[in-house]
């Protein structure tokens, strides 16, 4: 007997499931106690199923879902199509018929992820997604199994590849935010709108589905904040390198007294940081935590062979379970009321970037003592476009103090916010 599956698309991803299995194979059938074979693969229509046919392909290629959902050997539909529809429709469909489901598709599942996993409960069977976040690193399962006895208290993700490429190039050879992103968009890094990579969006869906995993909430997407790397410029990154920091695009998640702070912004990490050494596409998850104290997790967030490969760590557990009569099983059984925190427990010490319109370095340091603010460090320069330019490192400060000076600033005819950014682990 064998492990019936169907995939839902057949794109780069998809198309290394094969791979893997098959480069593979000697291990996963020692592992398995039912062999895994893939009985039919939907395709778009008729000419992407002659294209592939043509290129070799000799795979039972549908055109029609109800060709997968209405047959009764294949237990398991593994889903990547990405987007959001028809996949969430198609994903409902192949769990209401009683089939196993596998998706890497985070953006739906940050978005609709409760409402599937309900109806995987009713239905009484199971939906794995290791490869939805940070690709061949398998932080979701090692959260779910290896660190069940350990208490997270403070998670850090460096979750987005295309910015993290983009960010090491404008760190390590100067680059332009322009001239990175195009090169991204020329190496296939970065898609023709790379709004979701740069504006921290990916990285935010991320967290929704890690804060289930590390802290057993579940939050809504709309709770988590983002900010992206399109307003880093020379004088930002020259800063930080000058004080011993690295920008790098974070995810952060910290349990305070009153709930999760989660969000998604450029921040400035000493440069010993674990964080701070991962560069280019690699992505990487830092934890705190009451046990084994300081981890972090590293590897490839995408590609073809990783990201399949979590895949596949998927449909191995799903062969074992079904192969065994098992009752379906939740991939994360860590649930606890979900709770966002106060802005007056979300505390970080900042970065200011602000243009000098027509104020004076004394009226902006006096602007920022009547805020609670001292300065630990305060250079003032000229600014590519001529304008008097400071930046300043802050203590540590409250989120709401952050909006206050921030919405001071924005009506503000002396001086200009440029840029506000995390200063994390001093």
């Amino acid at each position: 007997m064998t492990l019936k599956i169907a995939l839902l698309g057949f794109g780069t991803v998809a198309s290394g499931v094969p791979i893997i299995l098959e480069q593979n194979s000697e291990k996963i059938s020692q592992l398995v106690q039912k062999p895994i074979t893939i009985s039919k693969i939907l395709v778009r229509d008729a000419s992407e199923k002659k294209r592939l046919k043509e290129q070799g392909y000799d795979y039972h290629f549908v055109t029609d879902i109800d060709e997968i959902l209405s047959d009764d050997d294949i237990s398991v539909v593994v889903e990547l199509m990405g987007r959001i529809e028809p996949a969430k429709t198609f994903i409902t469909k192949a769990l209401e018929s009683k089939k196993h489901v596998v998706s890497a598709n985070k953006d739906l599942i940050a978005l609709h992820g409760k409402e599937l996993l309900d109806v995987a409960r009713q239905n009484n069977v199971s939906f794995y997604y290791e490869a939805a976040v940070a690709g061949g690193i398998p932080i979701l399962r090692t959260l779910a199994t290896s660190l069940v006895a350990d208490k997270i208290t403070k998670l850090l993700g460096v979750l987005n590849g295309t910015s993290n490429f983009m960010l090491t190039k404008m760190v390590e050879e100067g680059w332009t935010y322009d001239k990175a992103l195009q090169t991204a968009q020329e190496l296939g890094y970065a898609e023709s709108d790379p709004t979701n990579d740069v504006e921290g969006i990916d990285a935010a869906y991320k967290l929704v589905i890690l804060s289930q995993f590390a802290f057993g909430m579940t939050i809504d997407y709309k709770d988590v904040t983002h900010q992206g790397i399109t307003t880093i410029t020379p004088e930002d990154v020259n800063f930080a390198q000058n004080h011993g920091y690295v920008i790098k695009l974070v995810g952060s998640i910290e349990e305070t007294k009153s709930g999760l702070a989660v969000e998604v912004s450029p921040s400035l990490l000493p440069e010993k940081h674990p964080l701070a050494r991962v560069n280019d596409v690699m992505n990487a998850v830092y934890l705190n935590s009451i046990g084994i104290g300081e981890s972090m997790y590293y590897g490839p967030g995408a590609g073809q062979k990783p990201t399949a490969t979590s895949v596949v760590a998927d449909l191995m557990t799903l062969s074992n379970e079904v192969a065994s009569n098992d009752q379906a099983k939740l991939f994360n059984n860590f649930n606890r009321p979900s709770k966002i925190a106060d802005l007056e427990d979300n505390q970080s010490a900042y970065y200011f970037s602000i243009a000098l319109s027509n104020g004076s370095k004394a009226e902006l340091t006096e602007f920022l003592k009547n805020e609670g603010i001292t300065p630990k460090a305060f250079v003032l320069e000229k600014s590519s476009s001529g304008k008097n330019l400071a930046m300043i490192k802050t203590n540590v400060i409250t989120k709401n103090q952050l909006e206050q000076i921030e919405q001071k600033l924005q009506t503000s005819t002396a001086f200009q916010l440029r840029n506000a950014f995390r200063i994390i682990g001093d």
